[in-house]
């Protein structure tokens, strides 16, 4: 009742709108009120049209006791249906039935009274067509009472804050899109407002949908009149395509448009509305469709196991642990050399899985004694050792670095899940490995080599298995928040290379197959996954910029940096001398690369690990260069022992010949 006073009063005031909208709904003592008055108004007008036509009552004397006993028994049903509790802002096709319910059942109990007083009197008490216009009468009024209500909320609500919210054009005329733009509508809090819908079919041009016009989009794109009237392009990203997502994309983008997108309605609750509507961010663009994972074999193989994960507290760890962590494993260990990172995780985890049973180890891979105890203690399953420094220029910088970790951690790890018979040990790999250019590529490589001649060394049990891929999008130290970064400090954006490509993948989706390739592995394998299409980063930087409302070179400059030491323009899966094997799994094939004995790389990594306690970098990136010999230094100090390397080629040759 206060509330409605208030709305009142403002709108004696002056300060109408904002105090009206904030009414949550109309008291429903007054609904019933309101209906009460169009019942009595609907009896007199009946009378009055019947009066017109000359058409006299039976009973005049008593017309006010026959409409009392009308409005009695039609109240009677309302309390019945419940006419009155519905919010009138709301109001639907069941409100409109329930009308019709009770005014029916009215009608109904009033004709059959009627008859009665038919057969009594000699006469009707009330002449039929009375009674059929005023059923007709009263439930069209009260009907329009309550579209009247909802329109005029609508209408203040539209009008509310109008200034300030972001005018949308939805894309689509689907069920998807059009529950969208109805959620818009009816909620005065969001920051939106509908003012039209765009696709691409062309017979839709004279259309209306939920009272806002349908635009075809060759004709609203070509209409800069009409585009002024919009400040962005809402989309539903699960109902299009890659392609068609870049289409709109580059449509509104270039009209100074900004892309807004929401998930389906059936993915959020209705008051995460706002929440889900964010801006297009260049990930939603290198998506690809979903991986269809066989989760019953997953589930199986992690089941009330013990599980390990190194590296649990970086981008790919942490995803592996969340994942693992859906299969009632017995317990994950998170093992982590970074203490902030990992105890975050930490947190982040009791609290999404609090059923599951976690151990938080604060430990470096290349302290075997350290690692011993935890296979001792835990009876390892399964081992996935995602943990390795990965950044190519600090690496290329403090090349011993790389040995301890990439390559005398990944020896520990694999030798302690040999010796305590884990079932199945899973390294995470880099395409960098592949004819690698730095010295961080060529460490994993030699982890790689390791890895696989375990797999037929004496009493082994274990099945060894190892998984390649590219960039993963949003990792620590990935370009993507590199360059939002910059664009947010207003540029420039800075690349290497105007030449330069990679491939890219969701960090889920590298997860989701990382387990996967676990379950198929016999052992010995290099699982390499299918990356799609690699990207031109010129191409993502401007198409980045473009996201955030600038324009490439003009409100953001581009600035080409060059090449940093060890890296290369393009990034392989496959070695030249390897081919790869199909698997069931339609986006993981095997890699057939060059193999190692295990005597033979056990002594070369023992070798290499000495080289790396004297910190001697030339000698550590010699023995490097000896144990994969596709290491060719780009853009580095170390290119000068190629050069060697070839001089010393050269004069054999030379010697041979004289």
């Amino acid at each position: 009742m206060k509330k409605l006073y208030d709305a009142f009063s403002a709108l004696y005031n002056g300060d109408n709108i904002v105090k009206i909208t904030e009414l949550r709904y109309i008291p429903r003592w007054l609904v019933i009120l309101l209906d009460v008055l169009i019942i009595v108004f609907s009896i007199l007008l009946a009378d009055f049209f019947l009066q017109k036509l000359h058409v006299k009552n039976n009973f005049p004397q008593y017309s006010t006791e026959n409409t009392l006993i009308i409005v009695a028994v039609n109240v009677l049903f309302m309390f019945v249906f419940k006419t009155y509790a519905g919010i009138i802002r709301h109001s639907t096709f069941f409100d409109f039935f329930k009308i019709v319910l009770s005014s029916g059942s009215t009608l109904i109990a009033i004709t059959l009274f009627n008859y009665g007083t038919e057969i009594w009197l000699g006469k009707p008490l009330y002449l039929y067509p009375n009674l059929f216009l005023y059923f007709f009468i009263s439930v069209t009024l009260m009907f329009f009472f309550r579209m009247f209500t909802k329109q005029f909320f609508n209408i203040l609500i539209d009008f509310k804050g109008s200034s300030t919210k972001v005018r949308v054009a939805v894309v689509g005329v689907g069920d998807a899109s059009v529950s969208l733009a109805r959620a818009i509508m009816h909620n005065p809090n969001y920051p939106y407002r509908l003012e039209g819908f765009l696709t691409k079919r062309s017979d839709s041009n004279k259309a209306i949908l939920l009272g806002h016009k349908i635009y075809n989009s060759e004709h609203f794109f070509k209409n800069e009149k009409l585009i002024s009237r919009f400040d962005a392009v809402l989309i539903i990203k699960e109902i299009m395509g890659k392609r068609e997502l870049e289409e709109w994309m580059t449509l509104a983008l270039d009209k100074g448009l900004k892309i807004l997108k929401a998930p389906t309605l059936s993915k959020m609750r209705d008051s995460d509305l706002v929440g889900g509507i964010r801006q297009l961010q260049i990930e939603d663009l290198l998506n690809r469709r979903p991986i269809k994972i066989e989760s019953l074999e997953v589930k199986s193989r992690h089941s009330e196991r013990n599980v390990l994960v190194t590296g649990g507290a970086g981008s790919i760890g942490s995803e592996i642990v969340r994942q693992v962590s859906q299969f009632s494993p017995s317990l994950i260990v998170v093992l982590d050399q970074a203490e902030s990172p990992l105890y975050e995780l930490e947190l982040e985890l009791l609290e999404k899985f609090p059923e599951q049973k976690f151990k938080f180890v604060l430990a470096d891979i290349s302290n075997n004694y350290r690692l011993e105890k935890l296979f001792e203690t835990y009876n390892f399953s399964m081992v996935y050792h995602a943990a390795a420094y990965k950044h190519v220029p600090l690496i290329e910088e403090n090349p011993h670095e790389a040995i301890f970790v990439n390559i005398l951690g990944t020896k520990n790890v694999a030798m302690l899940s040999r010796k305590y018979k884990v079932n199945r040990f899973v390294m995470v790999s880099t395409d960098k490995a592949v004819n690698p250019t730095n010295v961080m590529g060529a460490s994993k490589r030699v982890a790689e080599l390791f890895v696989q001649s375990l797999q037929n060394s004496e009493g082994n049990t274990t099945k060894f298995i190892t998984t390649r891929f590219g960039n993963v999008l949003g990792s620590n130290g990935s370009v993507i928040p590199h360059f939002r970064k910059q664009i947010e400090k207003g540029g420039p954006v800075t690349i290497t290379h105007p030449d330069i490509i990679r491939y890219f993948m969701t960090i889920p989706e590298a997860c989701e197959l990382v387990l996967q390739a676990g379950t198929m592995g016999k052992g010995g394998e290099i699982y390499v996954f299918d990356m799609g299409e690699p990207v031109k980063i010129l191409d993502l930087a401007k198409r980045m910029i473009k996201l955030s409302g600038y324009a490439p070179d003009v409100d953001i400059k581009i600035k080409f940096i060059g090449l940093r030491p060890g890296e290369k323009l393009y990034e392989e899966l496959l070695s030249n001398n390897s081919t790869t094997v199909p698997t069931h799994h339609e986006k993981i094939m095997i890699s057939k690369d060059p193999l190692m004995g295990f005597e033979e790389v056990e002594i070369l990594c023992q070798q290499i690990i000495k080289s790396a306690v004297k910190r001697d970098k030339l000698q550590v990136v010699r023995l490097l260069k000896n144990i994969v010999p596709e290491f060719i230094s780009n853009n580095s100090e170390f290119e000068v022992l190629d050069k060697k390397q070839d001089d010393s080629v050269d004069n054999i040759v030379t010697t041979n010949i004289d």
